[in-house]
């Protein structure tokens, strides 16, 4: 996780994928840590072969040590891909961009936590192929029933890429999603950014947290639902707007790894077996090694 920041899904409907192509989850720096931040930000790392694993693990660790030891108030949590490329994602929220900004000066009153920083980026390079970073904005009119992080183990990414000069019709797709949903799964959650910087162009992210995987298997079964509450000639017109606005679409899903993460304290103290697990192989104080 390279600290120099400023340089540095939910499931949109089964529906609408079929037919087209976190408390929230974003550990925001303030009071949003409670709900999904305004504005988040996404660093990747992509990991050459062989060196995912214990060997990212382990440099990614030193960082969130270095921000205990010092007292960084700069959180971030890791998201481990579980499908696609061998990669990274770390993210962190921020009330706004002046928040991003702010947060990033602090940094740099540690100059000894900075220097050990560069350190630790040297080795993380040597296990990395590639790395980027993109920013995003909230949009709380394509957002529903978003929730905290708490005992979320999985978070589903659906990115979509739209057509240059169809922004109206995506909105107008999405807007009629979120109808059917109310109508027929009205208990349907997710949260939805646009993108702000970052390679591509204009790109959507749909985000869903699971506390499992047995979710996936309910929100497909659930299609049905979405599907009677949208009635037949509701289907036909929203797979139109979908087919006239979306250049790309893909869904990736990843899992929470809280030993690559730098949480704030009251959320080790929520889930402290979660987000504070011991290292591999070690051992209690009270307990002794056999002879």
């Amino acid at each position: 996780m390279k600290l120099s920041v400023m340089s540095r899904t939910i499931f949109l409907p089964v529906v609408l994928c079929t037919v087209s192509v976190a408390p929230m989850v974003m550990c925001a720096q303030d009071d949003g840590r409670n709900g999904p931040p305004e504005i988040l930000v996404v660093q990747r790392e992509f990991t050459k072969p062989g060196r995912a694993g214990m060997a990212h693990e382990k440099t990614e660790g030193q960082f969130a040590r270095e921000l205990e030891a010092s007292k960084g108030e700069f959180y971030y949590f890791a998201l481990a891909a579980m499908s696609g490329p061998d990669r990274t994602l770390f993210l962190s929220g921020y009330s706004s961009l002046a928040d991003w900004e702010s947060t990033s000066k602090g940094l740099a009153k540690h100059p000894a936590m900075m220097e050990s920083m560069d350190r630790i980026n040297m080795a993380d390079g040597d296990l990395l192929s590639s790395a980027d970073s993109s920013v995003w904005r909230k949009r709380d009119d394509m957002s529903m029933n978003t929730h905290d992080l708490k005992g979320i183990r999985y978070i589903q990414i659906e990115q979509f890429k739209l057509k240059p000069g169809h922004s109206g019709e995506w909105e107008e797709a999405v807007k009629m999603v979120m109808d059917g949903y109310k109508k027929g799964i009205p208990e349907a959650s997710w949260v939805m950014f646009q993108q702000v910087y970052g390679t591509g162009g204009d790109d959507f992210i749909v985000i869903e947290t699971m506390k499992s995987l047995a979710e996936v298997d309910e929100h497909h079964a659930g299609g049905s639902k979405f599907a009677d509450a949208m009635g037949k000639d509701g289907l036909m017109k929203l797979e139109k707007l979908v087919a006239g606005s979306v250049e790309a679409q893909q869904t990736n899903l990843f899992s929470i790894n809280p030993r690559m993460s730098h949480v704030p304290e009251e959320w080790r103290k929520g889930e402290p077996d979660f987000w504070m697990p011991k290292a591999p192989g070690a051992v209690k104080k009270d307990e002794k090694k056999p002879m």
